[in-house]
């Protein structure tokens, strides 16, 4: 079946896919570079194998490029959009070994050789992590960016205006590569598939405040979906009450948004480190929440406001990825969120919420979207029947406080179902930016429309 995948129709033979076949290299190489049958996340795992053919893969694949008469930063940027740079550490960087011979190769003239090439490349991708990732701290400054590459072009130092100029380069435009949304819906799928077959699992509990029939499992070693900086404002506490003014100021933390939950760390984010009882204090919980652009709050830019199962509203103030922010949380809810239990019934004519759940659903796929479907259709339909029948009583009287306390509730409950609809239709209508572009698109129309 591996052949085949490789090759079809072809008549070679590989040996675990270690005997070198340049034939074979270069009709698969030629796929890659066309996506022919594969797609963009399969590229870094067919060039990063550490075997004779892969080699001859990778080689063949560099060839497709043309990197002649290109600075060192402007070739990487141009490669790292052909496809995710995935893998292992060591895979990665087999695959940039093979990106600084093409670039020498392309561009004899340049002033390093293959191996200075790839130092070069490498202190080029630390450093975009430095300057524009997610580390709370001071940023590497230029002259320490040339004083950590002393010595470095074998044996001898690079040249500074060189390295003045790729520093810049990064500094004021930060390195981009390609966005497989197919990863993450993979990742998505693989998660359901592992909830509901069960096993064992780390397992830990987050707590709001001391009551302990509150406190949620959550899997410690869930996937991660996004992870940044961020500054919080708590807005309103449970059942939607105004937060005191004394706890309402901005709070920065690194946000990781981990299985069902959005943990709010004080330190840097450390992927293997144990998750400590002030991240667990911090951490809210996305099921059944929503996320939105705070377009009701212009005292700062690039707000998102995350309404959760309880009420609670936060404000989240982001640099520049608020959408996929909003994209992701959105989907996490959707796709995992249980579907609510009934309202609790008591003697007394008085508006009562369902029951959210706060466990992950036992739903398929499928099953999940059908659920979100007829819950929006018979949400809507609840909605226009509750506002036919709006009270005669006096509009201060309890009555009225009843109606728009579940006019509030079903018209809140239709806009999340629908985001959340939205959600799977444009990850599996769509593949890559597209699934992110078109959400984008409908959910703003949904924002102000509804």
């Amino acid at each position: 079946y591996y052949l085949e995948r490789l090759e079809r129709g072809s008549t070679d033979t590989l040996a675990n896919g270690c005997r070198a076949d340049c034939e074979a290299a270069k009709r698969l190489a030629k796929r890659l570079y066309h996506l022919e049958g594969f797609k963009r996340c399969d590229v870094a795992r067919h060039l990063g194998k550490n075997n004779e053919f892969s080699q001859l893969v990778a080689s063949e694949y560099l060839s497709f490029f043309d990197f002649s008469g290109l600075s060192l930063d402007r070739a990487l940027r141009n490669f790292l959009k052909a496809f995710p740079l995935m893998g292992e550490t060591q895979e990665r960087e087999r695959v940039l070994v093979h990106f600084s011979r093409r670039f020498c190769h392309c561009n004899p003239q340049t002033p390093t050789s293959e191996d200075g090439a790839h130092t070069l490349t490498c202190a080029l991708m630390l450093l975009n992590t430095d300057l524009h990732g997610h580390n709370i701290g001071k940023k590497m400054s230029c002259q320490q960016f040339i004083s950590n590459l002393d010595g470095l072009n074998n044996g001898k130092d690079f040249p500074k205006e060189l390295l003045k100029v790729l520093y810049n380069s990064i500094k004021n435009e930060k390195l981009e590569w390609a966005v497989e949304e197919e990863e993450l819906r993979k990742s998505l799928s693989e998660l359901v598939e592992e909830q509901c077959e069960g096993g064992s699992k780390r397992v830990a509990r987050v707590t709001d405040g001391s009551n302990p029939f509150i406190a949620i499992p959550i899997l410690l070693n869930a996937v991660t979906y996004k992870h940044g900086v961020l500054t919080r404002k708590s807005h309103a506490d449970m059942d939607g009450k105004r937060t005191p003014r004394g706890r309402r100021g901005w709070k920065k933390f690194y946000a990781v948004l981990k299985g069902m939950i959005l943990y709010l760390q004080k330190d840097e984010y450390k992927p293997d480190a144990d998750i400590s009882e002030v991240d667990l204090k911090n951490a809210v919980r996305i099921h059944h929440a929503l996320a939105t652009r705070a377009t009701d709050y212009s005292k700062r830019a690039n707000v998102l406001k995350l309404k959760t199962s309880d009420w609670r509203v936060f404000l989240l103030k982001l640099k520049s990825t608020m959408m996929s922010w909003i994209f992701r949380i959105n989907l996490v809810a959707a796709l995992f969120s249980a579907p609510a239990f009934p309202a609790a019934i008591g003697s007394m004519k008085k508006f009562c919420r369902p029951i959210l759940p706060s466990s992950s659903t036992r739903l398929k796929q499928e099953e999940q979207l059908l659920s979100h479907e007829s819950k929006l259709k018979q949400m809507s339909l609840e909605l226009e029947e509750h506002r036919k029948n709006s009270p005669s009583a006096d509009p201060k009287s309890r009555e009225w406080e009843e109606f728009r306390l579940k006019e509030h509730y079903l018209t809140y409950e239709v806009q999340t179902l629908y985001i959340q609809f939205l959600c799977f239709f444009a990850l599996f209508r769509y593949e890559q930016k597209k699934a992110l572009q078109c959400y984008c698109c409908l959910v703003d129309h949904l924002i102000f429309n509804l």
